[in-house]
């Protein structure tokens, strides 16, 4: 994917079949579903893609236990659906993830053994693997920093787990594969119209700061927690329909709880399930569930949130965490559909919602990564049906995501002109300085943010060492964008003002 390229297909094209705001999970799974039916697709974001909500996830690709809890065996099949499709179309970005629950309390090892048993049935052929029930010995050889006092046993199940934002930038190479024009750094202006109808749009490159009137049949808004901002520039008298919600993860040393096993806790304080994930070489703790009235780019931790986290994994976990042994913390923000007399964020339903604006302006949003395909089949056959566009199948269900093959090769010739580009940005991390370089070329990565975040994961997994890279990856766009020392003295400013957000002091 290159830009300049990219950017040239918006001065030629006449009129885009379909037109997608928002460049996060659900907007991308929009735009590989309509370019891979033959649509004349486009996608913007007025960040990069995944700069929000979708690079903050658990990591978790799941059909949500706790939704069996709550009864909504609707949204607990489909997911474990999609959950099958996932991991066997992106393979090399996700895989199946064991867990155990700890059980404290003789009745819990039934109660949840069964109920993970009828998990296992829900996903009938795309089951990952038999829930078993363990002895407490069999229980701490598999987590053995686990507290073993009055420990009773553990049910092991099987879910998924995958890189969140790493599967965003392979769905917009896989779009792109398929015909589509996508963009980051591309902010939406405003709407044009006829009749009263949408019939296209003014947008800015951030970068160069041209603007572009564009023509479109039809128009969808997955744009996360800033659904209600879009939906205003359709219709400033337009009702605002998400409540959004907070949720922190912390990331630790794999020291503090050495198992390749997850480990989940089904119920918390605050109604929500808790989580401890290994994750490439860390471990990813969460989360938690706030309620909030402002919606950030960048949200915050709270303390309480902190300490939440910290509090619920030493309850469980023999080896002890303090704030000094956070590597990381990161905070997402959920785009939760309201719901009347619901009083606890914890308890909305994940289930996806549609909206169609009188404008033909089709909103969708709710949802969760793991139902990101569904989402986009569903936001595509709306946005063809209120345009009237001929009908066509979808083709996502086993459409395989990104070329990890073809991506490694180009890496490796750029290893072949620079042999010193093999060797690692640090030398506890897998990253080399050649995939810098890739992400630079042909991953659309624009800033020193775009590459510690979410070409590579340094930034989530540990920001202490994504502040010591900053100077050497702004050095590296720099040299391949033509950029000067005035730029990239200011990149690594801004990006180490962000990285200490995700620091505990």
């Amino acid at each position: 994917m290159n830009r300049a390229e990219i950017l040239s297909q918006l001065e030629t094209t006449v009129e885009w079949d379909v037109v997608i705001i928002g460049g996060g999970a659900t907007g991308l799974g929009s735009a590989v579903d309509a370019a891979s039916r033959g649509l004349k697709t486009l996608l913007i974001d007025r960040a990069d893609f995944a700069k929000g909500t979708s690079s903050r996830s658990t990591k978790l690709v799941h059909g949500g236990v706790r939704y069996l809890a709550q009864g909504n065996i609707k949204l607990v099949k489909e997911a474990l659906r999609e959950r099958g499709y996932l991991l066997k179309n992106a393979p090399h970005l996700s895989k199946e993830q064991a867990f155990i629950i700890p059980v404290y309390i003789w009745f819990d090892l039934f109660f949840y053994g069964i109920g993970l048993r009828v998990y296992d049935l829900l996903a009938g052929k795309l089951s990952v693997g038999a829930t078993k029930i363990l002895s407490a010995r069999k229980t701490i050889d598999a987590l053995p920093s686990i507290k073993s006092q009055n420990l009773k046993g553990g049910i092991l199940y099987h879910d998924g787990q995958f890189d969140d934002s790493r599967l965003a930038i392979d769905l917009a190479y896989t779009a792109a594969s398929n015909g589509a024009t996508v963009l980051n750094y591309v902010s939406l202006i405003g709407f044009k119209k006829e009749a009263k109808k949408i019939v296209g749009i003014v947008c800015k490159d951030e970068i160069s700061g041209k603007e572009y009137a564009l023509k479109g049949k039809s128009f969808i808004n997955a744009t996360g927690v800033f659904t209600d901002h879009i939906l205003q520039m359709d219709d400033v008298d337009r009702e605002e329909i998400v409540r959004p919600s907070q949720g922190i993860h912390l990331v630790v040393s794999r020291s503090f709880f050495s198992s390749t096993h997850a480990m989940m806790v089904p119920k918390t304080a605050d109604g929500r399930v808790f989580f401890a994930v290994p994750w490439h070489q860390e471990i990813v703790l969460g989360t938690t569930d706030t309620a909030i009235d402002t919606i950030s780019e960048e949200p915050k931790p709270l303390d309480e949130e902190i300490d939440f986290i910290i509090e619920h994994f030493n309850q469980y976990n023999a080896v002890a965490i303090e704030r000094k042994d956070v590597l990381s913390v990161f905070v997402g923000l959920r785009p939760l559909v309201k719901s009347v007399g619901v009083a606890s964020t914890a308890l909305i339903s994940r289930d996806h919602t549609i909206i169609v604006s009188p404008s033909g302006l089709v909103t969708i949003t709710g949802g969760k990564w793991t139902t990101y395909r569904k989402m986009g089949e569903d936001a595509v056959n709306n946005a063809l049906f209120i345009s009237k566009q001929p009908k066509r199948d979808c083709k996502t269900v086993s459409l395989k995501i990104g070329d990890p093959e073809k991506r490694q090769s180009m890496i490796d010739a750029i290893i072949a002109e620079d042999p010193n580009s093999a060797k690692l940005l640090h030398e506890n991390y897998p990253y080399t300085i050649a995939e810098v370089v890739f992400a630079i070329r042909h991953e659309l990565a624009e800033t020193v943010e775009d590459i510690l975040a979410r070409r590579t994961r340094l930034l989530f997994l540990n920001a202490r060492v994504a502040k010591e890279l900053a100077s050497f990856v702004a050095n590296s766009l720099a040299k391949e964008l033509g950029k000067n020392e005035n730029w990239e003295t200011e990149q690594v400013s801004v990006f180490c003002e962000l990285a200490q957000q995700y620091i505990i002091s």
